[in-house]
């Protein structure tokens, strides 16, 4: 299984209401980086939900429940979409502050690359994320 983090804005999509949809699909994304991410993730993976822009934290776990197909909001298969479910929603959020902060993170995708929307996260990153979340 891989690890992943997936951007969104929360006046745009927020947990809460992807939690009341019960699943989405994962699409707009422009960036070539993004895109070959969305394109490597598999059926079973876990991606970190983080509210982009306003909020900046991870507040819950999506689950990937179909692997890429074409973007179906634009004509042109350069671009992917991806599809999820909630997981879990994390006890307490994990804030970009905390996550900057802790020195275990310094290499995170996120603290390193913080535009990009689809990034990859590793194994040991989400263990930390997770206990700094106190979920299980």
């Amino acid at each position: 299984m891989a690890y992943w983090l997936i951007k969104s804005e929360p006046f745009k999509y927020s947990w809460e209401q992807f939690e009341k949809d019960g699943s989405t699909f994962w699409d707009g994304v422009r960036n070539y980086a993004a895109r070959n991410n969305l394109r490597a993730m598999k059926k079973g993976d876990l991606a970190f939900w983080y509210h982009s822009n306003e909020g900046l934290e991870i507040v819950g776990i999506a689950k990937v429940i179909k692997e890429a197909y074409p973007d179906p909001t634009i004509d042109d298969e350069t671009w992917s979409a991806v599809d999820f479910a909630p997981f879990k929603k994390l006890k307490k959020p994990v804030g970009l502050a905390q996550i900057k902060t802790d020195k275990r993170l310094s290499n995170m995708a996120l603290v390193r690359l913080g535009r990009l929307s689809v990034q990859p996260v590793t194994e040991e990153e989400w263990k930390i994320v997770m206990e700094l979340s106190g979920t299980k």
